[in-house]
């Protein structure tokens, strides 16, 4: 169905990829709000469904991109969806929001969360740019550094659960979902709708992509740097700036933070898992402009008595991405 629509021409390819992230971005919500529902009747605490519902479900879209992308062996695109992602949550979502408005840390992000992005960031790039004792072909991430990604999961979950079991104060009840009147029946089909979303955008952003990517002549890779990964940023792109706009920046910096941690150790490690995912031409860059992205973070946010990314570390962040963008593209040029 979706290839006989695409082989009228490119701008279907680019109307679907529009409807995929429709699909995509609704889903997560649906699917969100029913578990969150379902899990309160269950007697669940808001702190505990904040800490994995709701936070799972801000990464759905990169999760079901990426599961998609290695079924259909388009591995490039997995990568490049989950660093492209990282790297516009990170220079374009933190630069913008604070240019808005000055982006306050919270203590337990400049100690622990921020660290564990740019650990992320540093093994990927330890993976892909790093010569392999078996060649080229094991230059990537692997099965095994896949399950050392997930082990990194693991210990980061346990570590955020010990942390709110220990400063409930801090949890994320207030991003919970207000569904307690919910009845189990409209939880379940929210739920099944979700995930029916979820699905048919991750189908149809992948296979237009690898289409459009086709006919432009460029690599699966830039088109997920760019369309794909900012198509699956947009939820924490519109999170971030409506929190700045109500001066509730330190909410901005939490999700992008969260969500580059959740990136990497679980889509990323998932992927890799099912799939290797070998390393492409660029991919060096790539990974150390999301690495470099949480070091610039952390340095904005430990050089100044507020403990803030400023104004002017919010133009630094833009600036960054628009030369490692122009390059990526001067590269594909050339």
């Amino acid at each position: 169905m979706i290839q006989s629509l695409l082989s009228f021409g490119w701008w279907v390819g680019a109307i679907l990829i529009v409807a995929g992230f429709v699909a995509l971005v609704k889903g997560a919500d649906w699917l969100v709000d029913g578990a969150s529902a379902l899990a309160k009747r269950f007697g669940i605490s808001d702190l505990v469904i904040g800490l994995t519902v709701v936070a799972f479900g801000t990464s759905m879209p990169e999760f079901v991109v990426n599961m998609v992308s290695v079924v259909q062996g388009s591995t490039d695109l997995a990568i490049t969806n989950i660093l492209g992602s990282n790297i516009i949550n990170t220079f374009v979502i933190l630069g913008l929001t604070a240019m808005v408005y000055p982006v306050v840390s919270q203590k337990r992000s400049r100690d622990f969360d921020i660290p564990m992005s740019i650990i992320a960031g540093i093994l990927v790039f330890g993976a892909v740019a790093v010569n392999s004792p078996f060649g080229e072909e094991g230059r990537g991430i692997t099965r095994a550094g896949g399950v050392i990604l997930l082990l990194m999961f693991c210990y980061f979950l346990y570590n955020t659960f010990r942390h709110a079991k220990d400063h409930p104060e801090e949890g994320p009840s207030d991003e919970v979902p207000s569904t307690k009147e919910m009845g189990a029946g409209k939880a379940v089909v929210l739920i099944l709708a979700g995930l029916a979303g979820l699905v048919i955008g991750g189908e149809l952003i992948v296979k237009s992509a690898v289409d459009l990517a086709m006919r432009l002549g460029v690599s699966e890779a830039i088109i997920g740097l760019t369309i794909v990964a900012l198509g699956t940023s947009l939820p924490e792109l519109a999170t971030s700036v409506i929190a700045a706009t109500k001066h509730n920046s330190d909410i901005a910096l939490g999700n992008v933070v969260g969500s580059n941690i959740f990136n990497v150790f679980f889509v990323l490690s998932t992927s890799a898992i099912i799939r290797p995912l070998p390393a492409y031409e660029g991919i060096e860059v790539d990974a150390w402009a999301a690495a470099l992205g949480s070091i610039l973070v952390w340095l904005f946010v430990k050089t100044n008595r507020e403990r803030e990314i400023k104004r002017w570390g919010g133009a630094v962040l833009l600036l960054f991405y628009a030369g490692y963008l122009t390059y990526r593209l001067m590269a594909v040029v050339r």
